[in-house]
C-alpha cells in the first residue's frame, strides 16, 4: 500500500484567512495536511524571522488527516518551526497561500507567502506559493480551487529542481474566461512608492504608503504581468540566489 503524502501548508494572511481554508481543502485531496500558519496577518513580511520573542504553538485541530496550528510569528517562522519541531516527518510538498492579492513581478521580494515557500525549498522540499489578484477578505477562489490541483499533481509526480519553488498567480476574472497556465519569467520593473502625508483627527501628521508598479516590459508575452493581464495564471520558477552573474567579470576588472 502506497504511503500517504504529507503536505505542509502555511500562508501570510493568517490562520483565519479564506485563502488558507481554500488551500487546505485542495491539499486534502493529496494526503495528510499539516498547517502551521501565523496567528494574524503577516503580509509584506518577506523572509523575516522572529529573533527577540518566544514562539508558542496553539493547536486548533490535531488528527492524522489534518493538523492545524497557529503561531504568533512570521510565515518563515512557521516553516522553520514546522520543519524543526512540529512535523512528524519530512513533507512531500509545501504549499503556501492562497494569498489575497498579487505576488507577481517584484512583489515576490516583499511577499510573506513566497517567503514561506522559498524557506521550505531551502530544506529541499518542493514548494509552491499560490496567489489570486484579489485583496478582498472574501476573494473568489473558484479558479485556483478548480485548477491548482494540476500543479500540485505535477510537482508531486515530477518534483522540482533543488531549492526551486514556484510562484503561481491567478488573475481576477470569471472562471469561464480563464485561459489556463503560462510558464513565465518575472516581469522587470519596480514599485514607485510615495508616502502620502495625512492629518489624523487630532491634527497630527502621519504618512501612508501608496504607489504603483512601473512595468519595464509591458508588451513582453513571456512575463507574469502580461500573462495575468491576458487571463492566464502565471507560473514563475524562483530560486533564492541574488548573484548577478553578468557583473562578476566586470567587477574583476576593478583595481581592488
Amino acid at each position: 500500500m502506497e504511503k500517504r503524502k504529507l503536505i505542509l501548508v502555511s500562508n501570510d494572511d493568517g490562520i483565519d484567512a479564506k485563502g488558507l481554508q481554500s488551500l487546505i481543502e485542495i491539499a486534502k485531496k493529496f494526503g495528510d495536511v499539516f498547517v502551521v500558519a501565523p496567528e494574524e496577518g503577516q503580509s509584506g513580511m518577506s523572509h523575516s524571522i522572529s529573533l527577540t520573542k518566544p514562539l508558542r504553538v496553539r493547536y486548533l485541530q490535531k488528527t492524522q488527516e489534518l493538523t492545524i496550528c497557529a503561531v504568533p510569528g512570521t510565515p518563515v517562522d512557521c516553516v522553520k518551526l514546522a520543519m524543526n519541531q512540529l512535523l512528524p516527518a519530512k513533507p512531500d510538498i509545501m504549499l503556501s497561500g492562497i494569498n489575497h492579492g498579487s505576488n507577481s513581478a517584484v512583489s515576490v521580494v516583499y511577499s510573506g507567502t513566497m517567503g514561506a515557500a522559498i524557506e521550505s525549498s531551502l530544506y529541499g522540499i518542493p514548494s509552491v506559493g499560490f496567489s489570486v489578484l484579489d485583496h478582498s477578505p472574501e476573494a473568489d477562489f473558484t479558479i485556483p480551487e478548480k485548477f491548482a490541483s494540476k500543479i500540485i499533481k505535477n510537482v508531486l509526480g515530477e518534483g522540482l529542481p533543488y531549492q526551486v519553488s514556484l510562484n503561481v498567480n491567478f488573475p481576477k476574472i470569471n472562471a469561464a474566461d480563464f485561459k489556463g497556465y503560462k510558464i513565465c519569467k518575472q516581469t522587470p520593473g519596480v514599485w514607485k512608492e510615495e508616502f502620502e502625508k495625512r492629518i489624523d483627527p487630532y491634527g497630527r501628521e502621519y504618512y501612508w504608503l501608496t504607489g504603483n508598479f512601473q512595468n519595464s516590459e509591458p508588451n513582453n508575452s513571456e512575463t507574469d504581468e502580461w500573462a495575468l493581464l491576458n487571463n492566464y495564471a502565471a507560473i514563475v520558477p524562483v530560486k533564492i540566489d541574488f548573484t548577478e552573474y553578468n557583473s562578476i567579470n566586470l567587477l574583476k576588472k576593478w583595481d581592488l
